[in-house]
């Protein structure tokens, strides 16, 4: 770890916590969003609520970085980390909305195991967040992150051949098409999350 002369801000730290668990809160929203006999249009209501929570995180991140003169660590990559946690909740947000706006019945199953992995990469950044400030045991949080974006990426894989294998009319492949691309960007997104700390990571040591 570098020898640190200054003060630094440390109230980042708390700030990217609150944002990380807004993303926990958003993926159990979508939990409950595909549930069986969910109220879709009020989970979606509070999914905007979430996203609002989520960009005045990011808004607040921000402010603090334009009137901070030290900071825990470089600027650019605390700019980065906070625009790629808001990705996250954009992404499953849109995915929400998507299933409302286009008045979907039926999801295939699969969608299921999308959301779960997403559910477990928001717990798993969450948790990975009070220990950016030590900068230590985060390398195992990175490793399983990858891990879940390339069980993501095979269950969207396994979702497409499913949509195009006669099953389902152009339309219908249409509208869940684009939930499932935004629930694989969610799926991305935390992936270029945990990237980041990585990056800060290796810096800071």
């Amino acid at each position: 770890m570098r020898l640190r002369l200054t003060p630094r801000e440390d109230g980042f730290y708390d700030l990217f916590a609150d944002s990380a668990n807004n993303l926990v809160t958003g993926a159990r929203l979508l939990v409950e969003l595909i549930s069986d006999g969910a109220d879709r249009g009020a989970i979606a209501e509070k999914m905007r609520a979430c996203e609002h929570a989520g960009d005045e995180c990011t808004h607040a991140i921000m402010h603090r970085l334009n009137e901070s003169f030290i900071t825990p660590f470089d600027r650019e990559d605390i700019y980065d980390l906070a625009s790629r946690l808001d990705d996250v909740m954009d992404h499953m947000e849109e995915a929400a909305d998507l299933v409302v706006l286009y008045k979907i019945k039926a999801l295939p199953p699969d969608v299921i195991r999308q959301v779960e992995v997403l559910e477990r990469a928001a717990e798993l950044t969450a948790e990975a967040m009070p220990r950016l400030k030590a900068m230590r045991e985060l390398n195992e949080y990175w490793i399983e992150i990858n891990r879940l974006e390339n069980q993501a990426d095979q269950i969207y894989r396994k979702l497409l051949a499913h949509l195009f294998g006669g099953e389902y009319e152009p339309l219908e492949v249409m509208k869940l098409k684009e939930v499932i691309d935004r629930l694989e960007d969610a799926a991305d997104a935390f992936e270029q999350v945990a990237n980041t700390i990585e990056t800060i990571a290796v810096k800071e040591s």
